[in-house]
């Protein structure tokens, strides 16, 4: 069973989102109608996965998921995002979260969603890849795009062919399929390369290749 906590400041989306998750594998858990309910509520509640309003009125999303990266096993945050605000996306993913939603998405992406990142494979929708990747290509900061590089040419050839499909949005079975290995073999390079890189997910790592190929 896939546990699901929802925050968000408005109660009608909260409900709207509890009628979505109703699937037989999935279960919401926990509410929050603040970022400062967050922290506790997942101390409670051990949800797997986390859907993240990311304006609200006392502590934001972005802080709250920051937040629960420090916790021992930190759940996945799906930030939910209306893509109006390009620089809050890229603090989602300086912050931590592992995938991201527009808040207008169909009920079978949400649910989609929540089980790719349960299951580790995160989310990079089309939509927050272009616009995370846009960013860090034309943002500066030559240093930052030199590390990357360097830590880049630390990966093995195949880590290299795993962290380039995950930056262009495939799961782990699409990449074992693609590359002719066992899923377990992909979550194996995929955690060693992203060791390598410094990243806590699938959306860091695509940042860190965009920003070592702009170098």
């Amino acid at each position: 069973m896939i546990r699901v906590m929802v925050v968000d400041d408005d109660a009608m989306v909260r409900r709207l989102l509890r009628t979505i998750l109703r699937p037989d594998d999935i279960e919401v858990v926990a509410e929050a109608s603040d970022g400062d309910q967050v922290l506790p509520a997942v101390q409670a509640h051990r949800p797997d996965v986390v859907l993240m309003d990311l304006r609200m009125a006392r502590v934001d999303g972005i802080d709250a998921t920051r937040a629960l990266q420090a916790l021992p096993d930190p759940p996945g945050v799906i930030a939910m995002t209306s893509f109006d605000t390009e620089q809050a996306i890229l603090d989602a993913v300086h912050a931590g979260a592992s995938g991201f939603l527009a808040k207008d998405a169909e009920p079978t992406e949400i649910v989609a969603a929540v089980r790719a990142v349960a299951a580790g494979d995160g989310l990079l929708s089309p939509r927050a890849t272009r616009t995370v990747l846009a960013q860090v290509a034309a943002a500066p900061g030559a240093a930052g795009r030199r590390e990357a590089a360097e830590r880049l040419a630390t990966l093995t050839e195949r880590e290299f062919d795993v962290a380039r499909l995950v930056a262009e949005g495939l799961s782990n079975a699409d990449i074992a399929q693609r590359l002719f290995l066992g899923e377990a073999t992909v979550k194996t390079h995929l955690a060693s390369a992203s060791a390598k890189l410094g990243v806590a997910n699938r959306v860091q790592l695509a940042v860190a290749l965009t920003q070592a190929e702009r170098a």
